[in-house]
């Protein structure tokens, strides 16, 4: 099976720290980069090209949002997939239509992160 490249774009590191832990628990699944804020995210992934950003949407120098929106024209290949705290009723239609593949809530995240990227990439039901 292919490698799936992915990057994390997290400000927090213990978060960063703990997504790739989940990730490290399946050999198809490659962490290629980190970023700590949304502009790094928008340059680490012109740079790296990945087949997915797990991309916090509340960042400083530039929000998820935003930097999604720089990211579908640069990477337009690459798979976002929104990883945040906020769980307010219609974020995740807000999210789908920014042109991003899913939210999943920091809460869910050890449940339904390896089911997401399975739904992607694998084409398993999420």
């Amino acid at each position: 099976m292919p490698c799936i490249r992915i990057l994390l774009a997290e400000d927090f590191e213990p978060w960063r720290m703990h997504l790739r832990s989940l990730l490290q628990r399946r050999s198809e699944f490659e962490v290629v980069g980190e970023a700590i804020d949304g502009l790094d995210a928008v340059e680490k992934a012109q740079e790296l090209q990945p087949d997915v950003i797990l991309l916090d949407i509340s960042m400083p120098r530039l929000n998820g949002l935003e930097a999604a929106e720089r990211i579908r024209s640069i990477a337009p290949q690459s798979k976002i997939l929104f990883v945040s705290a906020d769980r307010s009723a219609g974020f995740e239609e807000i999210a789908i239509a920014a042109g991003v593949q899913g939210y999943i809530s920091k809460a869910e995240v050890d449940s339904k992160l390896l089911p997401a990227l399975d739904a992607l990439f694998l084409k398993r039901p999420a």
